[in-house]
């Protein structure tokens, strides 16, 4: 058995208290739960969201896994090496074609590694990829694999992810977390307690977020904040960086620039604007990450750019 896959529990997980001057001036009470400590790779709301969806592979006898994901995606990274440690084949469908006659930057070079198949196609190929048409094409190319949609958001992923807030968690108001496909959002809300509200953050541009969202939950107790995507997905600059690494320096808490940076980013702006009610005590989630911070430095050495510490 493998071992971050088929635990009955996750390890303990502390709530780390986030002490910033902000977040004081403004009377607010902040953790970041350490979702990220989870395991190295296959972490925060990828262990989550894989946990079900591979016992169900290995369950029902399916050949193998394929999935979706851009150039950096955690999610492709942490399929991988998950697939690999329980003995699953997979494969990845990359959005990008013209990556295929590039060197493989660390995510994917990481995912290929570890034994999972890249599949290169084309930007408008990939919008299409969950078609009908489509995913006839999959099921001819790769028989027998379980189809596991980009980011791993469907209802297994939701059911791992609700798993996220405990008892313990149920004296905060406000639950915030990073938001990529929904299917961490949703999780969330189903895991929240009452009295709760639940934040996301999207790292992509658009209000595509809510229809995703809405096909998992039927509650009305959360909410997104559409303005600190940086641009989009995988996209980061000057200010982001200089962000992550004060924070770092300042809590001693790694954040990834995909996800959880962004989300921090924009509850630090929150708490400036008074978003919150003085005394609102708030939980953010660390969705991991971390292992494409390397690569993301070398894009930002590409651009003349900082470095993330």
């Amino acid at each position: 058995m493998v071992l971050f896959i088929f635990v009955a529990n996750t390890p303990p997980l502390q709530n780390q208290k986030v002490d910033l001057e902000i977040f004081e001036k403004a009377s607010l009470e902040v953790h970041l739960k350490r979702e990220d400590e989870i395991h190295p790779v296959v972490s925060g709301n990828k262990f989550r969201k894989l946990k079900y969806n591979l016992l169900h592979v290995l369950e029902h006898g399916y050949r193998g896994v394929l999935t979706f994901g851009g150039a950096f995606s955690n999610h492709i990274a942490a399929t991988a090496y998950a697939c690999k440690e329980a003995g699953i084949p997979c494969a990845g469908v990359i959005r990008g074609e013209e990556l295929k006659d590039k060197p493989l930057n660390d995510t994917l070079a990481a995912a290929s590694s570890q034994g999972m198949l890249l599949h290169f196609v084309s930007r408008e190929t990939y919008r299409e990829k969950m078609s009908s048409e489509m995913k006839a094409r999959w099921r001819a190319a790769y028989p027998g694999y379980y189809i596991l949609p980009e980011g791993g958001s469907n209802d297994l992923a939701v059911r791992g992810c609700a798993e996220i807030l405990t008892a313990e968690d149920a004296r905060f108001d406000v639950i915030c977390a990073a938001v990529g496909t929904g299917g961490t959002l949703a999780g969330l809300i189903t895991g929240s307690h009452p009295g709760q509200h639940v934040i996301g953050f999207p790292a992509l541009k658009g209000d595509f977020l809510k229809e995703e969202i809405v096909k998992f939950v039927q509650s009305e107790n959360w909410s997104l904040q559409t303005r600190f995507h940086f641009g989009g997905y995988a996209r980061i600059n000057e200010i982001l960086v200089d962000f992550m690494n004060s924070f770092k320096l300042k809590t001693g808490i790694p954040l990834d620039p995909v996800y959880t940076a962004k989300m921090m980013y924009g509850i630090q702006v929150l708490a400036e604007e008074g978003y919150f009610n003085p005394g609102t005590k708030i939980l953010a989630i660390h969705t991991g990450g971390l292992q494409g911070i390397p690569g993301m430095n070398r894009e930002l050495k590409r651009k003349k750019l900082p470095l993330i510490l």
